[in-house]
């Protein structure tokens, strides 16, 4: 370096803390997606199966990371993914007997509730990706 080098020492927009914190929320928010799209695709094709794990470790990822959103655009998104998997997993479980005593409705329920899950998680993405807050 040279005396007439000149060394910028000022912070960039996004070099600030809050901009790293929400980089990051935003990298936890779309893992989390993408799991929750693999999940919700595979509900929707027919034949097609994935571990209900992958579904798991998103809904874990997203109560941890929950707290860091509060008060962010973000903490609606972390929001709606925890309702999602949980009123899907509440739909599954009370539509379950239907399933199993007159198939034809209980898969149509379970295609309806599929499709749902499907629909937050698209929409999600499409507002995340925006850096808008989703859902109520």
């Amino acid at each position: 370096m040279t005396n007439n080098d000149i060394v910028d020492v000022e912070p960039r927009q996004g070099d600030s803390p809050s901009a790293r914190a929400s980089d990051t929320l935003k990298t936890w928010g779309w893992i989390s997606y993408i799991l929750h799209l693999i999940v919700a695709v595979a509900a929707v094709v027919p034949g097609a199966q994935v571990s209900i794990a992958l579904l798991i470790i998103a809904l874990v990822m997203d109560l941890v990371k929950q707290d860091d959103a509060r008060g962010t655009w973000q903490e609606s998104h972390f929001r709606w993914r925890i309702r999602s998997v949980l009123w899907a997993g509440l739909w599954y479980l009370l539509t379950l007997p239907l399933f199993f005593l007159l198939y034809l409705p209980g898969a149509i329920a379970w295609a309806v509730i599929s499709i749902w899950f499907l629909y937050r998680i698209v929409l999600g993405m499409v507002r995340m990706n925006a850096e808008r807050p989703v859902g109520g």
